[in-house]
């Protein structure tokens, strides 16, 4: 008869779980760095007491009202989204006029900000 080390039958187990160690070692670092990045973000979005009271008393003052962007901002933003831009002088202000009234349908331009294009657009005109 054969002598059968009493280990053999554990042989397999031990071994899956000695890579599963080998695994968990690998991994430890880089969930400690990915919960250490998750903390610094946090503390970068918590604001300390005092700025919490400052910012809690500013709410109640009038906010500043967004800024106005120009026409040649917007178009300039806009614009640019689809196709190069065109210099304004290229067009006559009856061109701008009937491009800008296709493009604002094409472009989803709130009729403010179309507005605000066309006039650039024509002040600016070629003739």
């Amino acid at each position: 008869m054969k002598n059968i080390s009493p280990i053999r039958p554990f042989k397999s187990r031990l071994r899956t779980a000695l890579s599963l160690a080998v695994v968990s070692a690998a991994l430890a670092p880089i969930a400690l760095l990915t919960a250490e990045e998750a903390d610094k973000q946090a503390s970068k979005t918590e604001k300390p007491a005092e700025q919490k009271s400052e910012a809690d008393s500013s709410k109640t003052k009038a906010k500043a009202p967004p800024k106005q962007l120009s026409g040649a901002e917007l178009y300039s933003m806009h614009c640019n989204r689809c196709h190069p831009e065109r210099y304004p002088t290229e067009r006559t202000a009856a061109q701008w006029k009937t491009i800008l009234l296709h493009m604002r349908v094409r472009a989803n331009l709130p009729a403010e900000q179309s507005r605000t294009i066309l006039k650039y657009l024509q002040d600016n005109s070629g003739r």
